[in-house]
């Protein structure tokens, strides 16, 4: 077996293991095995009783608060396990500093994530910590409530309930960001032509209430990818991306990125998709699995989430994905999503305003997409025929979805 985030070898007892007590009782619980190589090979620890109580007196002196943990000895190879639990006293300091786990290495937290243990620690997230600035003006939340609940005025009490003022406190950051006007990055938009080096529009909503970004970032959204279409004497409403794919992709991003991250929301449009990232990986407990499921809901926002769900901008907690995804239910394209440690990114494809297309025609324009391409070139991709392969083509040609130029051997095809 090889060491992994969860396991790490020791050949002998020095106080390096401390550090990774650490990183186990701050991020999730490990085993530190005594008596083995780096390599895997067992060497085993000489007089093991007596260096089970070495390794309890280096913890009991150097770790702050001292972890739960337990320890033993394996008798015929000698070797000692000591187990570490995650606790939920945090930061646990091995000499004033904080670690974590980092594949298989051990490695000291930043001040961000220090931070993060802090509150942790004390049962609090960043979003109930108190704001920057006490002076705020909540008339768009006002507004909003007076939609959704019908209420006349947004008074001391009504913030209190939706808990973003405390007296001890006052605003919290949560108040801040529901705020009129905040000191928060908010929602960078770009629209993009033919690639990322032409821009062809760009929006940027900072230091205003996240209300106001959601409202302005569906505005924009609805400038290009919806439209109205004449048929004798109806109108009919189109959309190139599915509305509530979008609200929820936005709502979503708003409501679960890390807001102790100074980075913006990035919404990223394309002619043949949207790309939404927002800062931050999954909230701790969640898994990608769950996050894709959509089964669990583990709230890094709960104060926000609360108030978008009160006013209807969201539904039950933990939909958000299959909502998405129910909107493409239909469409041969779906959306896919990127989970990495410090961002989330959602992509929504174009699916209306163009005919759908087959399984095959699909695997042919993904490879098209981003090339030149000899048909020639998609017959070996792709393992289709060559009258099958020409035939897809002509077909995507037709419906809009990629073109050609030149002739005869020269003939290249390429996503418009």
């Amino acid at each position: 077996m090889r060491e992994t985030k969860d396991l790490e070898y020791k050949e002998a007892i020095s106080n390096t293991f401390l550090k990774t007590v650490s990183a186990f009782a701050n991020y999730g619980t490990g085993s530190i095995k005594f008596g083995i190589k780096d390599d895997g090979t067992i060497i085993g620890i000489k007089n093991p009783k007596q260096a089970c109580l070495d390794i309890e007196n280096r913890i009991n002196d150097s770790i702050d608060p001292v972890p739960d943990y337990s320890l033993s000895i394996h008798e015929k190879s000698g070797v000692i396990t000591l187990r570490v639990e995650e606790g939920m006293h945090k930061p646990y300091l091995y000499k004033a500093k904080a670690y974590k786990r980092n594949d298989s290495a051990t490695i000291e937290v930043d001040r961000l994530e220090l931070t993060r243990l802090v509150l942790e620690g004390e049962n609090l997230s960043y979003e109930e910590t108190p704001a920057k600035t006490q002076t705020l003006s909540f008339k768009i939340l006002a507004e909003k409530l007076g939609e959704a609940l019908h209420l006349n005025e947004v008074t001391q009490d009504t913030l209190k309930t939706l808990e973003l003022y405390e007296e001890k406190i006052g605003y919290n950051v949560a108040g801040e960001l529901l705020a009129d006007e905040n000191s928060f990055c908010g929602i960078d938009m770009v629209r993009f032509g033919d690639s990322i080096s032409v821009l062809m529009d760009r929006e940027r909503y900072e230091h205003v209430s996240v209300l106001a970004q959601y409202d302005k970032a569906l505005a924009l959204y609805r400038k290009y990818y919806s439209y109205e279409e004449i048929r004798g004497s109806l109108r009919e409403k189109k959309e190139l991306i599915p509305e509530a794919a979008f609200r929820e992709a936005v709502a979503n991003a708003i409501v679960h990125r890390a807001w102790d991250i100074r980075a913006y929301i990035t919404v990223s449009m394309f002619p043949d998709r949207i790309e939404i990232t927002s800062p931050g990986g999954l909230p701790k407990g969640m898994s990608r699995e769950g996050y894709l499921s959509g089964g669990i809901s583990i709230l890094r926002n709960r104060i926000i989430a609360n108030v978008f769900f009160r006013l209807n901008m969201i539904e039950q907690f933990g939909t958000g994905i299959r909502r998405i995804n129910e909107t493409y239910r239909d469409s041969a394209k779906k959306p896919t999503y990127e989970i990495l440690s410090e961002s989330i990114r959602m992509v929504l494809p174009v699916i209306g305003g163009k005919q759908e297309l087959t399984e095959d025609e699909n695997a042919v324009y993904d490879f098209v997409k981003g090339h030149s391409v000899s048909s020639s070139a998609v017959v070996e991709a792709t393992g289709f025929g060559k009258n099958k392969t020409v035939a897809i083509l002509k077909k995507l040609v037709a419906k809009g979805y990629i073109a050609k130029e030149g002739n005869g051997r020269g003939l290249k095809y390429f996503v418009k």
